[in-house]
């Protein structure tokens, strides 16, 4: 049964500027998957309604798409997204916008282990916390944690930026290559190979303005800049210390 509603009959349906709400339920995923994808294609906003915390919600969408899931989804919520709006309105699963290319994700709530993990482009906005390893082996693109990005967060990064206005857990940065990790409160350490530098204007300048737009840019913030210590770049295979303990 489909769980397509809010859609009239007759010539006039399909026109862009309705919305169209699916509900997910213990229906198929693939069912609810093809709905939201063909809603996607025609233009129209989609609203949808009893995630019940399902996976696999809201994959590889489309630029120009706008999706809002209702409540908590499950893994890999916005995995592989190539420029779509999705707005989750509480919490997210593990793996949350992995792999995605563009766009921007906003979770209301708190995202689970590996949020941007391999991500490529676009933002990802998070209200709450961050589980383990947020932005894991990311390429590009932004992740901006309103509250504290957990343990291992930046693990591996080669670009982009991770923002934590909330502090950072254990082994923060570590084998961080070419990301960068902001965090302004408390660090409960720092991982192998990460230092902490002084951030330019300039450098503070462009964290500004991947914050402006999401209503949190602060002057008054102490902002500690992660980066790679390099030495991981450049060790000798024989030197086991360059990867157990720097």
């Amino acid at each position: 049964m489909s769980g397509v509603t809010g859609a009239p009959a007759g010539p006039a349906a399909g026109t862009a500027d309705e919305e169209v709400v699916i509900e997910v339920g213990k229906r198929p995923i693939r069912e609810v998957h093809e709905e939201i994808q063909e809603a996607a294609k025609a233009g129209r906003s989609i609203r949808v309604t009893r995630t019940l915390s399902r996976h696999n919600l809201g994959v590889g969408l489309p630029a120009g798409c706008r999706i809002r899931f209702e409540g908590s989804v499950g893994y890999y919520c916005g995995g592989l997204n190539n420029g779509a709006v999705i707005e989750i309105e509480r919490n997210a699963g593990w793996g949350c916008g992995e792999a995605m290319a563009a766009g921007h994700i906003t979770v209301g709530g708190y995202a689970g282990m590996s949020v941007g993990a391999a991500m490529l482009g676009g933002t990802i906005h998070v209200k709450g916390d961050c589980g383990p390893r947020c932005g894991v082996a990311m390429k590009g693109g932004n992740i901006v944690v309103e509250g504290r990005i957990g343990y291992q967060s930046g693990f591996m990064a080669h670009g982009g930026k991770i923002i934590a206005l909330g502090g950072a857990g254990p082994s923060c940065a570590d084998a961080l290559w070419q990301g960068e990790v902001w965090v302004t409160g408390d660090i409960a350490d720092l991982g192998v190979d990460a230092v902490v530098t002084e951030p330019t204007a300039e450098q503070v300048a462009e964290v500004d303005a991947i914050l402006a737009p999401l209503g949190l840019q602060d002057s008054a913030r102490e902002w500690r800049r992660i980066v790679a210590g390099q030495r991981l770049w450049y060790f000798e295979s024989r030197d086991a210390k360059a990867w157990l303990m720097i």
